[in-house]
């Protein structure tokens, strides 16, 4: 049974401002969490995640990941308000946003590539969107980003000072070439690895491809799958001829469902498992699945141009996903895997 008055009360705290609980009412979409829409007697609304205790630091990391995108100005995400533990459950609350299925896809290819030229935190990174970044404090302890230029009045809380520092993790000059993150996050329920890494093709061999094998052999995902990767492992290097990509801040799990648009077409993404990788990670996610139209990808490559190589890599890094979902749910996804295995190999 949820304790909403506790998470009320965490609200408050979180907000500086007292919330009283009303009622809450389902949400539906995703498999992992369970959903609710929260309302306080004051008429504010909430989005709450909720799932068993042993879950929360899959929420702070989730958390985290939000305010590093918002902390770069360029995509809206819901803001992260509160975090924690209540009896046998751990819970998010987030900012709640009324999100439409069809809505600016242009404006989203625009800002996803602004958010891809971000390399470093906390400084906001506007590059490819326009219009001015005014900080304003507005009574409160951590300053607000608003975009006058915005058509939709909305601000997006950055991380604060702390947060921020998290972020940075001792981050300097010298390691801005590196790929990763301050922190492991999840991939799903899945444990992503972001140690820093001096060199793209030894963080995706290492914490990507190389991770979800030895998962799929723990998981009884042997013989076939396990000979194609040491195959593929090797041949690795020969997809990155010519091709050295600069550390880009990437949402990690941009599929179909993770992304949604406010009333007046806003665009607005969520449910990150940020890391500092190749662009072209998200770009091939949202093409694992669809769900991303022709105007999306037109003002994407407007901004930022791919490489003529990307059309092959795509392929390679959409199989760190599909091996997840082999070793999240076996069943198709393994013979999947093996097929792209077989596609790239072909290709070399």
């Amino acid at each position: 049974m949820t304790d909403w008055v506790a998470i009320s009360a965490a609200i408050g705290s979180a907000t500086g401002q007292p919330f009283q609980y009303e009622s809450h009412s389902s949400v539906g979409g995703g498999c992992i969490n369970q959903t609710c829409s929260l309302r306080g007697r004051d008429g504010r609304d909430f989005f709450v995640k909720l799932n068993a205790a042993d879950k929360h630091e899959m929420f702070a990391a989730e958390s985290t990941g939000l305010e590093a995108i918002a902390a770069t100005g360029t995509v809206r995400v819901p803001q992260p308000v509160t975090h924690g533990l209540c009896g046998a459950q751990s819970f998010l609350v987030l900012e709640y946003l009324d999100l439409q299925p069809r809505g600016n896809a242009a404006q989203l290819g625009e800002r996803l590539a602004a958010m891809h030229r971000c390399t470093s935190l906390p400084l906001p990174c506007r590059e490819g969107v326009g219009g001015r970044v005014d900080i304003l404090h507005s009574g409160a302890s951590t300053p607000i980003l608003a975009f006058p230029d915005e058509t939709t009045s909305q601000s997006i809380k950055p991380a604060s000072g702390q947060v921020a520092g998290y972020l940075q993790g001792g981050r300097n000059e010298d390691a801005a070439s590196c790929f990763g993150f301050p922190h492991d996050n999840f991939l799903g329920t899945t444990p992503q690895l972001n140690g820093w890494t001096d060199g793209w093709l030894t963080f995706w061999r290492e914490r990507r491809l190389g991770y979800q094998l030895r998962l799929a052999a723990q998981n009884g995902h042997g013989g076939n799958l396990q000979k194609l990767g040491e195959r593929l492992m090797d041949a690795l290097p020969a997809f990155f001829e010519g091709y050295a990509p600069q550390p880009s801040l990437l949402h990690g799990d941009l599929w179909g469902g993770n992304h949604g648009y406010l009333a007046d077409g806003a665009s607005v993404i969520f449910d990150p498992a940020v890391y500092y990788g190749d662009r072209e990670c998200d770009l091939a996610m949202t093409e694992l699945f669809g769900g991303y139209g022709a105007d999306f990808y037109a003002a994407y490559r407007a901004n930022w141009p791919l490489d003529a190589g990307y059309a092959v890599r795509k392929e390679l890094y959409n199989l760190y996903h599909i091996l997840n979902h082999a070793n999240l749910f076996g069943g198709g996804y393994v013979r999947q895997a093996e097929q792209s295995m077989h596609a790239l190999l072909a290709g070399v």
